[in-house]
């Protein structure tokens, strides 16, 4: 499995459309599960082998929100898979960076 998709229903529905499995997160205990499962991390249910986990997980905003601190910590260690976060069907939230302006902000330069 390469990726791996967690948010709203429709998006799921829609990622799945397209050959990419998922989980419908309406909350935070459904977020979480699905995250700890993907990342290896569940004690309650054994999760696909290592080699079987996604190499990209797909998490909407309001999931990367919920989770805030376990994606935090997940990226700070440096462990496949490679979290990467994506808007909503309402949209980017307030707030938020865009990839463009992480970019922008990295490089020192505009594109």
């Amino acid at each position: 499995m390469e990726y791996y998709f967690i948010g709203e229903r429709e998006l799921s529905l829609a990622f799945n459309l397209v050959g990419v499995p998922g989980s419908v997160a309406n909350n935070k205990s459904d977020a979480l599960e699905a995250f700890k499962l993907m990342t290896g991390q569940s004690s309650k249910v054994s999760g696909p082998a290592l080699q079987d986990r996604p190499k990209v997980l797909i998490l909407t905003e309001d999931v990367a929100d919920m989770l805030e601190k376990d994606v935090l910590d997940w990226q700070k260690g440096g462990r496949a898979p490679l979290i990467v976060e994506i808007p909503g069907l309402q949209g980017h939230l307030q707030g938020r960076k865009t990839l463009t302006d992480s970019i922008r902000e990295a490089v020192g330069i505009q594109v």
